[in-house]
Order: structure tokens, then C-alpha cells, then sequence
């Protein structure tokens, strides 16, 4: 449940900064904005690394190409992507496209890297995209379609494939990661909008964008990165689908924005398909094979093994350690213990 309140915290943060970053999507350039996003959640995460006493788990050499890959998807192609929707699309809509990034992350999940589903999980995916369909529809676009929503929906791939990726490096120290990816992509956006011609805003809209990156992006990414441990990609990305709603909210109340029809027809199929990930419940008997690995851990049903150096009694802590083989049954998520077939 903890891992849940996690992914749960994660959409609500990032949820509510896409109608405040859409204040500034059409006040400066979108690879400045990204690139302001993104280098204050670095630099706001790191400043935390420094500031707490304890060092989780970085990323080793074998991580490396999965990091590059998260941080040149949804760090760099990513926001970008959104920040060009956001200038073409009501904040309402585009917070509620959003939810294709659960999507997307589900059928890279399910498909390239093959963590199971079932059909209740199947059928609230249908829901999602079709709610999410229905507000691409725009009789003024090019064929119907939204240019804004078109671009929502890329950065929602985008983001999809660094959740993947990120998931294959999830037992590290999600800080960590955050800050890496935060840091990285921030300099590049930023380099990239300077080389055009940008030039740096004002100091309330840099503070401005600070904010929104450091939450909406920083540690909303961290909390994210710990889902993904604990959860596994597709079901973390069901969670995160919440996201739109916490936007869609804030569009309303701070922006004044009115969603026509087709929105309140989309919502509901929306909230019926993110239930449907939410009220899963998945259990069997299943095999764990010997493993040897470090994360943050508490000394559960999986973790039954003895030190070889002092150790205080503190939980969760963080060290290698090795699980030996095990075979019994509980409910469970593909978690980094549970990836296992079926």
C-alpha cells in the first residue's frame, strides 16, 4: 500500500503542473521551459542527496545504456513534445491525454518486455484509450485531429519508454536516478534553447518554472522511480492515469477553462478503466531463483538473510544481498522480485 500512496503522489504532482507550466508554455520557448523544468529538478534533488545522511544505491555500469535511454526519451524528447501541446491545447484536455502514457507504458511493458496481464487489466486499458480518444478529436485540426493532442500523445510515448527503462534500474537509489535524469536533460534542453537564440526570462518566471520542475518533475519522478520497484511499469503507470485528474482540477479552478462535451463523456470511461488497474489482485505459486542484488529493503518474506557487518536493527536499509530459492504463494505485483513467467 505504501508503494501505491507512492505512485499515487507521483501522478497528483505531476498532474498539477501541467496547467501551471501552461502559464509559461507560451511565454518563452518550449526547449527553455523543458530545460528550466527539468535542471531545477535536478539541481532541488541533489541538493537533497547532499543534505540527508544516508547514500542509497547508484546506478552501476551495466545500468548505464538504461539510464541514457530514459533520460533521451523522457528527459529530453518528453517534455518538449508536451510543451508544444501545451501551447495548442486547453489545459484540461491536455491533462486528461496524459493518461496514454499508462497506456503506453502497459504495451511496452506487456509486449517488449513481458510482464503479465489479465483481462480485467486488458479492459481498462480499452477504457483509457478510448476516453483519451475521444479528446483528440478536433473538427478544426489537421483531419480532425489536434496538432496540440498529437503532441501530448508523442511525449506520452516518450515518457512510456523511459518508464521501462527506468524500471530495469528502479532498485537504485530513486533520488538518485531522478537527479541524474533531471540534471542531464536540463542541460541539454537548455544548451539547445540558448544555440537558438533564447535568452533567459525574468526571475518570477525562472522561479516559476523552478517550482513546478522541482515538484512536478523532481519529486514527483522519485516517487515514481520507488513505484516502479515495487510495482512494475504497467501497473504503475495505471496509477499514474490518476494523473489528468488532479489537472483537470486545477485547470478549472486556477484557469477558468470550461471542458465541452466530449470531456465529460471521456472522464468516465477514464475513471472506469483506471479502476480497473486499481481493484487488481493478482496471486499464485510462484518461484524465486537465487539472486544476488542491493536496494532499500525492510527484512520481509523476501529478505531473510544475515549480515556481515554490523547492523543496527534501522529499516529500511540498503546493502547487497542475496536471496536464495524460494517457491510459495501471495498476492504480488512484478515487482524486482516477481518477474517471473506464468
Amino acid at each position: 500500500m505504501r508503494a501505491i500512496g507512492y505512485a499515487l503522489a507521483a501522478a497528483f504532482l505531476f498532474g498539477a503542473s501541467t496547467p501551471a507550466a501552461k502559464l509559461l508554455a507560451g511565454e518563452m520557448p518550449a526547449f527553455l521551459l523543458a530545460g528550466l523544468l527539468y535542471a531545477s529538478s535536478g539541481l532541488g534533488l541533489a541538493a537533497w542527496m547532499a543534505l540527508r545522511r544516508s547514500a542509497g544505491t547508484l546506478p552501476r555500469g551495466m545500468d548505464l545504456p538504461w539510464l541514457a535511454g530514459a533520460v533521451l526519451s523522457g528527459g529530453i524528447a518528453g517534455p518538449v513534445l508536451l510543451m508544444f501541446g501545451l501551447a495548442h491545447a486547453p489545459a484540461a484536455n491536455a491533462s486528461l491525454l496524459l493518461n496514454l502514457e499508462g497506456v503506453f507504458t502497459a504495451l511496452i511493458a506487456w509486449f517488449v518486455f513481458r510482464e503479465n496481464f489479465d483481462r480485467r487489466i486488458a479492459l481498462g486499458l480499452v477504457l483509457i484509450v478510448a476516453g483519451s480518444a475521444l479528446l483528440s478529436v478536433e473538427p478544426s485540426g489537421v483531419s480532425g485531429v489536434s496538432i496540440g493532442a498529437l503532441c501530448v500523445a508523442a511525449a506520452c510515448l516518450a515518457w512510456a519508454v523511459d518508464n521501462n527503462c527506468t524500471r530495469r534500474i528502479s532498485a537504485g537509489d530513486a533520488v538518485a536516478i531522478a537527479a541524474i535524469k533531471g540534471s542531464v536533460a536540463g542541460a541539454v534542453n537548455l544548451l539547445i534553447a540558448f544555440a537558438a537564440g533564447a535568452n533567459l526570462p525574468a526571475p518570477g518566471q525562472v522561479l516559476g518554472a523552478g517550482l513546478i520542475g522541482l515538484f512536478g518533475y523532481g519529486v514527483s519522478l522519485a516517487l515514481f522511480v520507488v513505484a516502479l520497484r515495487e510495482l512494475g511499469a504497467a501497473r504503475t503507470g495505471a496509477y499514474f492515469s490518476i494523473a489528468p485528474f488532479a489537472g483537470v482540477t486545477l485547470a478549472m479552478v486556477a484557469l477558468g477553462e470550461e471542458p465541452g462535451t466530449l470531456f465529460w463523456i471521456a472522464l468516465p470511461l477514464v475513471a472506469a478503466g483506471v479502476w480497473l488497474h486499481i481493484s487488481e489482485r493478482h496471486t499464485h505459486e510462484h518461484l524465486h531463483e537465487a539472486l544476488d542484488h542491493a536496494h532499500s529493503h525492510t527484512h520481509d518474506a523476501h529478505h531473510q538473510h544475515t549480515h556481515d557487518f554490523p547492523w543496527d536493527g534501522a529499516e529500511p536499509h540498503d546493502h547487497a544481498h542475496r536471496h536464495e530459492r524460494l517457491v510459495h504463494s501471495h498476492p504480488h505485483y512484478p515487482d524486482i522480485h516477481h518477474r517471473h513467467d506464468h
